[in-house]
């Protein structure tokens, strides 16, 4: 699995009536520059645009058509869920976007928890709280949902480092 490789997937689930498709890696907002037309007074291309910011504008194919219109979220690197540059497209719920334009314009499907492993691989969380993150999802109760979360949140990270501490105290007492 190459991590130098730009990488999208759909992040909602199928048939819905919206649809958010996240994007990341070095090219991920280059390449949406190519298919995004942003609307407004003063349209700038995403490249020129504030992190944590919404963009409203279509999608369009090379010819110019109109595939959708949309929101573009914009994360820039290293503060992303990945550490990467990060862009969310909030769309009607089809799958086209990814399967056609993204992937020809040079982006490739991303494999099941590729996203969390760029991020631990980016120091954005460690291996529990990645751990944490495939729990979370299968979470099927208030309670495991809750231990979920407070591992994601780096809850077990701190109790082991804590012991970690006590560990190194006492080592160097003896």
């Amino acid at each position: 699995m190459n991590t130098q490789d730009t990488i999208c997937a759909i992040a909602t689930a199928q048939g819905g009536a919206i649809g958010v498709i996240r994007i990341s890696g070095k090219d991920a907002i280059a390449i949406t520059d190519r298919i995004f037309t942003p609307v407004g007074k003063h349209p700038l291309p995403l490249s020129e645009r504030k992190a944590y910011t919404m963009a409203f504008g279509h999608i369009r194919q090379d010819d110019g058509e109109i595939i959708d219109e949309v929101l573009i979220g914009l994360f820039k690197s290293p503060h992303s869920y990945t550490g990467e540059d990060c862009v969310e497209i909030s769309c009607h719920g089809s799958s086209f976007i990814l399967q056609q334009l993204l992937i020809r314009k040079g982006c490739r499907a991303a494999g099941p928890g590729e996203f969390t492993q760029r991020a631990f691989l980016n120091g954005k969380m460690d291996l529990s709280q990645a751990e944490a993150v495939a729990d979370l999802i299968a979470s099927s109760s208030a309670a495991t949902h809750r231990m979920a979360m407070n591992q994601m949140r780096g809850g077990f990270s701190r109790e082991l480092s804590a012991l970690r501490e006590r560990l190194l105290h006492l080592t160097s007492l003896m």
